[in-house]
């Protein structure tokens, strides 16, 4: 406390009493301002974290977002930075359309994406034209497009 304006400082002086005109006034604003935070920092940040800060975050991931699933929120996030990969609907990466994954090196590998086998940022193609690719990591991945199907 202040003893000249009866207040809380910070060490640097700045009164911080004016942060609680800010604060929720009732349950449903809470709610509503931590869904706005999930909406506008979290899930962004979830599509463009490396994947060595996602594995941090999942490790959290009850702390920061609740008990939720973080294969249904942090990684559905994660995947979504490549649109072709993930089905909103589904909530997880979709295994029903043939992908061609772009390294970042250029390479490529094209298949069909493992949803379960897809862990901690690693995503596992099941390969139409070679042997089954290892499981590559979120941050080697340069682009997801859906691939051409050769029957249409």
């Amino acid at each position: 406390m202040d003893a000249h304006h009866g207040g809380v400082t910070s060490p640097d002086g700045n009164n911080l009493d004016s942060s609680k005109a800010e604060l929720p006034a009732s349950f449903l604003e809470l709610a509503a301002s931590r869904r706005q935070w999930i909406d506008e920092t979290l899930a962004p940040w979830c599509r463009s974290a490396s994947r060595t800060e996602l594995v941090k975050a999942e490790a959290e991931w009850t702390n920061l977002a609740g008990r939720v699933d973080p294969r249904g929120t942090l990684w559905k996030w994660a995947w979504g930075r490549f649109p072709a990969l993930v089905e909103e609907q589904l909530g997880e990466i979709d295994e029903t359309h043939e992908v061609r994954v772009t390294r970042c090196d250029g390479s490529y590998v094209t298949g069909y994406p493992d949803a379960r086998r897809s862990e901690h940022g690693r995503l596992a193609i099941i390969s139409t034209a070679e042997d089954d690719a290892d499981p590559i990591s979120i941050d080697e991945i340069a682009s997801v497009e859906r691939a051409l199907s050769p029957h249409v």
